[in-house]
């Protein structure tokens, strides 16, 4: 999937700035047009991984040309796609084997009973969430 980016080109004192216009807020800059182009990627993916968190639908991709004739207000700036992994967007369940110690687990079954999760649902809101539990007292 490749979403349209609309890319304002910078100068040696300005940034190039990206807009991503299927994604109500998604922006990102860089000093370069490809550092640009990569920060678009990023944001990219943040945008949707907070819109799913969120339980929020992921608009597609519109068409280049459409998104072209209908913000006149990017007039000058340059037109480029971002190849976004389908994967990501991917919601299907998936079993993993993981090896830990066992006073790993231990502790991680103790935080997650703390918490009133599964081990997995523990895990997995933690990796959402970007930050690890602090340890009780």
């Amino acid at each position: 999937m490749r979403y349209p980016i609309a890319i304002e080109p910078g100068t040696d004192t300005t940034a190039w700035g990206v807009v991503v216009p299927d994604l109500p807020g998604c922006f990102s800059a860089g000093d370069t047009l490809e550092e640009a182009m990569i920060q678009a990627e990023e944001a990219i993916t943040a945008w949707v991984e907070v819109a799913i968190d969120s339980g929020e639908s992921i608009p597609k991709p519109s068409p280049l040309e459409t998104l072209r004739t209908a913000h006149p207000e990017f007039e000058g700036w340059v037109w480029a796609l971002v190849k976004v992994d389908p994967a990501m967007l991917d919601e299907t369940v998936e079993r993993v084997n993981i090896s830990l110690p066992r006073r790993v687990l231990h502790r991680l079954d103790d935080l997650a009973r703390r918490a009133g999760e599964t081990r997995s649902g523990f895990i997995a809101r933690m990796a959402i969430e970007g930050r690890a539990p602090v340890a009780p007292a």
